[in-house]
């Protein structure tokens, strides 16, 4: 399983107050500690508005993290090509405009985020209320790869957010919690349009949601969109992330049985077991005459 959304919140490492809200900690201990019922072997840890654009506690926790971890990073506007090119080698694979809780010069950050994705391939994740989905057109289609957290945040966004999935823009199936809309029916939707389209996320530990991840949440997933829960567990946002596909064995449902063995439908006999003819009443081969 890939989670591509994941909060690390270690208290190393300062804080930003936002809006008069502090989260608690939540380490990396915490989060496997949590998640240890499942098998997670990647993910995407995404900077928070209180973590503003210091980068040392993302290359920290990707160091500790490891093979198969990616960092989503609020970058300054004035970060250079060089920081760009070395957060790139440290795992960094994505810029996050954060609408709903930090703002910030908009034009800035699509200059930025042209940049990294002509230096090193990053694309946009975009946090942002769904009722301003609409009014940011004319940044959106200027994005050359484009991700949207939590589904949108609201059904009023649905029609449009439908419509960038269409385009080619992914979708965070996470924070169910945080989100005013039916989220089922959401995800039925935005799967019918692409099934490459939705990436899960625990958005662990869940800072300001109404509830955080819940263990159910992955049937729900799972009754939305049948047989691709693959895919959107960790196929597409690999595929996303540009890290490698994972590999699993096929397995024919309707096997061939083997000729002889165990599971043969019929007895293998040798051939001293074989039922000879009577003594004399072998018949010759008839002569061939030239």
């Amino acid at each position: 399983m890939f989670d591509a959304h994941v909060h690390i919140i270690d208290p190393r490492f300062p804080l930003i107050e936002n809006e008069g809200y502090l989260p608690d900690p939540y380490t990396i201990a915490d989060y496997k500690r949590r998640m240890s019922r499942f098998d997670i072997d990647g993910g995407a840890v995404v900077s928070g508005s209180f973590q503003g654009t210091d980068q040392t506690w993302l290359r920290a926790a990707l160091a500790e993290l490891g093979e198969g971890w990616v960092g989503v990073t609020n970058l300054s506007v004035d970060a250079s090509d060089e920081e760009i090119v070395s957060l790139d080698r440290a795992g960094v694979r994505a810029l996050r405009f954060n609408l709903k809780r930090a703002g910030g010069d908009i034009v800035g950050l699509t200059m930025a985020a042209l940049r990294a994705y002509e230096l090193v391939g990053w694309h946009v994740e975009l946090y942002i209320d769904g009722s301003m989905l609409g009014s940011l057109e004319p940044v959106i289609t200027k994005l050359p790869k484009l991700s949207i957290d939590h589904m949108g945040m609201s059904d009023d966004c649905l029609p449009y957010l439908l419509n960038l999935v269409d385009r080619g823009a992914m979708v965070k199936a996470s924070g169910f919690g945080r989100v005013a809309m039916n989220v089922p029916m959401a995800l039925r939707k935005i799967h019918a349009v692409n099934p490459d389209a939705l990436m899960f996320g625990s958005d662990l530990p869940g800072t300001r949601a109404g509830r955080p991840f819940l263990d159910n949440d992955i049937r729900t997933i799972a009754d939305a969109v049948g047989n691709d829960l693959h895919r959107v567990l960790e196929d597409n946002a690999r595929a996303f992330y540009r890290l490698p596909a994972k590999q699993r064995p096929i397995e024919d449902p309707t096997p061939t049985l083997p000729l002889f063995g165990p599971e043969s439908p019929t007895l293998r006999l040798r051939r001293t077991e074989l039922p000879k003819p009577p003594a004399g009443d072998t018949i010759p081969f008839p002569v061939i005459e030239p």
